[in-house]
């Protein structure tokens, strides 16, 4: 059996790709849509992928998933307590 600190949610396909955002990109994403960062669809800081990237209330992250329709749909989410 393997050792639980060796289990990823990211390796399993279901769960679609999880970056966390530099500051820097986080600006210009919210300048291209005229957003303010509280405008952005949230995720909590207890959800099991932010835990496993390391996210902080604040933080935006950035989730790719795969679309039948448009191949790659991108999503950001703020993290909140």
């Amino acid at each position: 059996m393997k050792n639980m600190k060796d289990f990823s949610l990211l390796n399993n396909d279901l769960v679609p790709q999880h970056i966390l955002m530099p500051e820097n990109e986080v600006n210009k994403v919210l300048k291209e849509h005229y957003l303010d960062k509280e405008q952005l669809p949230k995720i909590k800081i207890t959800d099991p992928v932010t835990l496993e990237i390391g996210a902080e209330v604040g933080d935006v992250v950035k989730i790719i998933r795969k679309s039948p329709t448009a191949g790659e749909a991108v999503i950001f989410r703020l993290v909140i307590e």
